[in-house]
């Protein structure tokens, strides 16, 4: 399975935990809610959902009666395919939020785990924002040395370029710092969010504040677009 595919597969799970949907719901809470799927196409979606079908952790149901099957003919239209969270699936996708493993933390893989985090544990969520900004970290010592040594050989437009890109990183990871002193003292408030990198996508740092399992606020972010989109012209996949 690619990095790509997976994060696909954890993002349609982790939405039909939250309620069964049709095909083309689901394609418009991935592309509205999650931003890092904002470019993903349609006939990649397909291939997941069958693959996840295969695996016993989602169903297919028809969400028309037997009249409207009949019906449905002479309309032109096939009757609606909603896709279920199985209770494989269900243990499934509790598994791979309770992964805190370098994929979790990695650029595209993050923003998908950071939607999710209203579902995660705390712990979880600790070791995760904590791996990032490690990682962002490292990044950020490796671009302050190249600029040490190329500064000389860059013209001026080509080092504000680098001088951003390291102004993008240094946000994040203040953010990432507000984010984790959030978790360790439990305080009600939101951290504001940095500004996306040039081609970044600021989905993954929108959020508001929601409640834990345990149903009191602990202050942290959740995706900020939840709302259900219009399903009128939804077709069977």
């Amino acid at each position: 399975m690619s990095r790509r595919s997976g994060i696909l597969e954890f993002a349609v799970l982790g939405l039909l935990r939250e309620s069964p949907m049709h095909g083309y719901e689901l394609r418009k809470r991935l592309n509205t809610s999650l931003g890092v799927f904002r470019a993903f196409s349609y006939g990649s979606l397909y291939p997941c959902l069958k693959t996840l079908v295969a695996s016993g952790w989602l169903i297919e149901e028809s969400s028309g009666t037997p009249e409207d099957a009949l019906a449905a003919p002479l309309a032109g239209r096939r009757a609606k395919i909603v896709y279920r969270l199985t209770a494989e699936g269900k243990e499934h996708f509790e598994d791979l939020l309770s992964q805190t493993g370098p994929d979790a933390y990695e650029d595209e893989h993050f923003a998908a785990r950071f939607a999710f985090f209203g579902q995660t544990s705390r712990d979880v969520r600790m070791r995760v924002l904590e791996g990032r900004r490690s990682r962002l970290e490292e990044r950020l010592e490796k671009m302050r040395a190249s600029l040490a040594r190329t500064r000389e050989r860059l013209d001026d437009y080509t080092l504000e370029l680098q001088r951003h890109g390291m102004e993008s990183v240094e946000r994040e990871v203040r953010w990432l710092n507000e984010l984790i002193e959030s978790e360790r003292a439990g305080r009600n408030q939101r951290p504001s969010p940095p500004a996306p990198a040039p081609g970044g996508d600021p989905a993954q740092h929108r959020a508001s504040a929601h409640q834990d399992t345990s149903g009191k606020s602990d202050g942290l972010p959740r995706p900020g677009d939840t709302s259900r989109p219009d399903s009128s012209d939804d077709t069977a996949m």
